[in-house]
């Protein structure tokens, strides 16, 4: 358990300041490059994409500790329900008829893309890693 602990707070000292950053630099992009005013909040992307990916983590590490054998399989299972989760989060923004469509789903899937590669590249460490 200990083990398992650490591994987490390892990986949470990596996401938080990653997260941070990248919040900070579309933010000021946003604010004095663009002057664009997006539906979502840089912050309420990046908390959604935070959450999901210490969730598909967490999930990620139970599953390894467990079955270290199917982890790859239940992170692709993860993925997939973390893609279905970001088409429901992106809903109310295609629905309500927002002006410049493009540029407003552009400002979630950059991040969400940057997101994936980190998690993905934090699973693979994991799944590879001796049980």
């Amino acid at each position: 358990m200990k083990k398992m602990k650490n591994e987490l707070l390892a990986f949470l000292k990596r996401l938080l300041p990653f997260s941070v950053l990248l919040c900070l630099i579309q933010f000021l992009l946003q604010t004095y490059v663009l002057d664009v005013e997006f539906y979502y909040s840089s912050f309420s992307i990046y908390l959604f994409l935070f959450m999901a990916t210490l969730l598909i983590y967490l999930s990620l590490v139970f599953v390894y500790r467990a079955f270290p054998d199917k982890a790859g399989f239940a992170f692709m299972g993860l993925s997939l329900i973390k893609m279905l989760a970001a088409v429901i989060f992106l809903l109310p923004l295609v629905l309500n008829e927002v002006n410049d469509v493009f540029i407003n789903i552009l400002a979630f899937f950059i991040p969400y893309f940057l997101f994936l590669i980190f998690e993905t590249l934090y699973a693979v460490k994991l799944i590879n890693k001796e049980a």
